[in-house]
């Protein structure tokens, strides 16, 4: 077995902005495993939030030796970006020597689309009612807020896309003042969820506190071992293949998010197409999809996803799994 791991940049369509700042291209770590004459790949994006960087995450896979198999992953490295590109390479490996497709050999239904929400930037209530009006075709836009002055987004948004469905994303930017200041105008303005308002390590705040919106985990849920914190605080949880350290934890992850009560959302970090065609199968089904990354660049990987009115579509063999 053979494992090597490059960095690829794909260029934003735009200029994408966060609480915690700007990008205008996407960083990615592309993995290939080769067995057999055989080569399965998977991508990562690493997260400067949680401690990873581009050299981190590539000398924690470089620093693996002889075969490796998805269960032995979890006692090499812990969930995180790394072991999600080695977990969904050896995914896509495996499916490439059966000739089977991943969904049927995790035991899954064959997927279909999902609609899939289309995030604005955050940026000055006018420009991001531009941005609104010009996606206002699409059913579910997302809102990257996470400052003290967000009402006036919030209003201009939905004035810019009065139909759509609208969900927020704080970035763990308020605090539980600012907070339960705008719950009250989320609901009035339709929001349908809000994305981590507090943060990770102050979110006890939201114990006993209205939540007349659904509350989505997304910074404080990594994998299972999160959930016991969760309780109480949230409604929702975010799953993330680069949180939860590869489509295996991530689909265990989901399963046991709905058996504990919590509905489920699927996101994705900036990356390419590579980086989504796993989620798409955690994604079935779900209360939100979040699988945008692609809609997000100007360019793509070759065979890239199928994003139409119906939504996200599972990937083609020729991409992955």
């Amino acid at each position: 077995m053979k494992i090597s791991v490059s960095r690829d940049v794909f260029k934003l369509a735009q200029v994408f902005t966060i609480s915690r700042g700007s990008r205008s291209e996407a960083k990615v770590l592309t993995v290939r495993i080769e067995a057999d004459g055989v080569q399965g790949w998977g991508e990562c994006v690493p997260y400067e939030r949680y401690g990873e960087t581009l050299e981190s995450v590539t000398a924690e896979i470089e620093g693996l030796s002889g075969d490796v198999t998805r269960e032995a992953l979890y006692d090499l490295l812990p969930a995180g970006a790394a072991r999600n590109a080695l977990d969904c390479a050896l995914w896509d490996l495996e499916a490439k020597r059966t000739g089977k497709r991943v969904w049927e050999l995790a035991g899954l239904a064959k997927p279909g689309p999902e609609i899939t929400a289309y995030t604005l930037s955050l940026d000055t209530p006018e420009k991001m009612q531009v941005q609104a009006a010009k996606n206002a075709f699409r059913p579910l836009l997302k809102i990257k807020l996470g400052t003290p002055d967000d009402m006036a987004r919030l209003e201009a948004v939905r004035a810019g896309a009065p139909k759509s469905t609208i969900i927020v994303d704080a970035n763990e930017g308020w605090s539980a003042e600012v907070y339960g200041e705008l719950a009250p105008h989320l609901m009035r303005l339709g929001v349908a969820l809000v994305e981590q308002p507090l943060p990770a390590a102050d979110d006890h705040a939201l114990i006993g506190m209205d939540r007349p919106v659904p509350v989505c985990a997304d910074e404080s849920c990594h994998d299972r071992a999160s959930l016991p914190g969760l309780k109480g605080k949230y409604d929702v949880v975010n799953i993330k293949l680069d949180k939860t350290g590869g489509l295996t934890e991530a689909l265990k992850l989901r399963e046991a998010a709905l058996a504990e009560g919590y509905q489920v959302m699927v996101g994705c970090m900036v990356g390419s197409s590579l980086a989504m065609a796993p989620a798409t199968l955690v994604a079935q089904g779900v209360m939100v999809t979040d699988l945008d990354g692609p809609l997000l660049l100007a360019e793509d990987r070759d065979e890239p996803l199928k994003f139409d009115k119906a939504g996200v579509h599972p990937p083609k063999a020729a991409l992955w799994g």
